[in-house]
């Protein structure tokens, strides 16, 4: 898109959403899908209120043109849908009336100024650069599944490699390829039925677990996936794609299984789950429904477990001796608590200190032997 692109005035009732918006299509909106659905996402989801306040106070800033494509007849707004979202709001309150919306009232000059908005006509094919820098690697970014979305839709769309649109958008760190790839990771899994996002257990699609997980070599290894620069649309062998479902129901969960996901965040529980399918004894046991936390422990070695567990423990008690003196309330059954475990501590300490220095071997009595 020339960055000398003419302005000019379209009409607001003239104007469409944009179905394929990678951001809109988060939220699984279709051709089929209602202005009115539409309005009720970016309402929700999207800060509309915020943009109705401003543009109800100063107006629609022309500087700031909407980016319009003509496709099928139409006058689709492939950018500034939550501006346009906003100004179809404010040209009819019953809108807002109807959903219940708390809007203020513009004044008469404002609502007249935007009968018309400023446009810019191009197509995708010109505006993709723009669109790019700005929302995958610039000021106003995406959602990290908005971007794998609309850096799929121009490499199989206009045919640009992946290196290409990386360069155009300033990407230093192979972020393009990661997106593309867990996307086409989470899309082969769906086109091989062995995992529907729509079955999945939160609202959210926390698109960023599965293709920052997708780098870590316990991961990378339990589905034996195809590097990021392979650039494929099926990333993991068929041999491995139960593998690769049961990883999308533990980042994500299943509502048919009633499974809840094992992964709540990527620090630590991504990491955690990265070390236990590294581990065969602790797949096991997360199959089998061990949380996530014990299956953790198991794929590590005895060692970091014992150590971990002794200095957790000793954090815990110095907490209780700190607050000793205002918290005990002369309570037995505390006492008995403390007794247990100094017994406990003891019987370990006892056994620490005889493995580190282990005794000379009593001689054993017998009938040739005195004491």
């Amino acid at each position: 898109m020339s960055t000398k692109a003419a302005i000019v005035p379209v009409k607001a009732s003239e104007l469409h959403f944009d179905y394929q918006n990678p951001r809109l299509a988060e939220y699984g909106i279709g051709f089929s899908t209602k202005e009115e659905d539409i309005l009720q996402i970016l309402w929700d989801a999207m800060d509309v209120r915020e943009l109705i306040q401003s543009i109800s106070a100063s107006g629609f800033f022309p500087h700031e043109a909407l980016i319009v494509a003509e496709e099928g007849g139409k006058k689709i707004v492939i950018e500034g849908n939550r501006r346009l979202a906003a100004v179809k709001v404010l040209l009819s309150p019953s809108v807002a009336k109807l959903n219940g919306w708390d809007i203020p009232a513009p004044s008469k000059e404002v609502l007249n100024s935007l009968v018309n908005l400023p446009a810019i006509i191009s197509d995708r094919s010109d505006s993709w650069r723009y669109l790019g820098f700005k929302h995958v690697n610039g000021p106003a970014k995406w959602s990290s599944y908005a971007k794998a979305a609309y850096i799929a839709q121009v490499h199989t769309d206009f045919g640009i490699p992946l290196a290409d649109i990386a360069n155009q958008i300033g990407d230093r760190h192979n972020t393009v390829q990661r997106l593309f790839r867990g996307l086409m990771v989470l899309a082969q899994a769906e086109k091989e039925k062995v995992y529907d996002r729509e079955d999945r257990f939160r609202q959210r699609l926390a698109f960023s677990h599965l293709y920052t997980g997708l780098d870590y070599e316990g991961i990378s290894t339990f589905l034996d996936i195809a590097p990021k620069e392979s650039e494929t649309d099926a990333p993991v062998p068929k041999a491995k794609l139960k593998e690769l479902g049961e990883l999308l129901v533990w980042l994500y969960g299943s509502k048919k299984e009633k499974k809840t996901p094992v992964v709540e965040s990527q620090n630590p529980d991504l990491r955690r789950l990265n070390a236990v399918v590294s581990s065969r004894e602790a797949i096991a046991a997360l199959r089998d429904g061990v949380v996530l936390a014990k299956a953790f422990e198991i794929s590590l070695p005895p060692s970091t477990v014992f150590e971990q567990a002794l200095l957790a423990a000793k954090r815990e008690l110095t907490t209780a001796r700190a607050t000793l003196t205002a918290g005990y309330d002369q309570s037995e059954a505390l006492l008995r608590i403390a007794g247990t475990i100094a017994n406990i501590a003891d019987d370990i300490y006892t056994e620490m200190d005889r493995k580190r220095t282990p005794s000379m071997k009593k001689p054993r009595l017998s009938e040739n032997r005195d004491v």
